[in-house]
């Protein structure tokens, strides 16, 4: 049995991937970066699928409505103790991984 190779493109186009220094500063205090690293990279590829994670209702739709009309995508998880919030801009130029204070 061969292995096949899932091709399909993920919807969202992420761009430069960032993470605010204050984010990654808090999160440093408690974790180490293999772990910030893997929980973050397992978050983004959420978002990157379309699962946009604890948003209002409303956001989700227009979350799948900027997926055809291209504007700006905001997804919210937990991730240790924290809320963030990853926000893809509308030209998917850049996808940045913030706390909601940090906005």
């Amino acid at each position: 049995m061969t292995e096949q190779t899932d091709t399909r493109k993920l919807p969202v186009e992420l761009g430069q991937v960032v993470i605010t220094s204050n984010l990654y500063n808090q999160l440093e205090a408690a974790h180490t970066p293999a772990e910030i690293l893997r929980e973050i990279a397992s978050l983004i590829l959420r978002h990157q699928r379309g699962d946009w994670g604890d948003v209002h209702p409303e956001d989700t739709g227009a979350n799948d409505q900027a997926l055809e009309d291209g504007t700006r995508l905001l997804s919210v998880y937990p991730l240790f103790d924290f809320k963030v919030w990853i926000i893809t801009e509308a030209d998917r130029g850049v996808t940045t991984v913030l706390l909601p204070e940090d906005y």
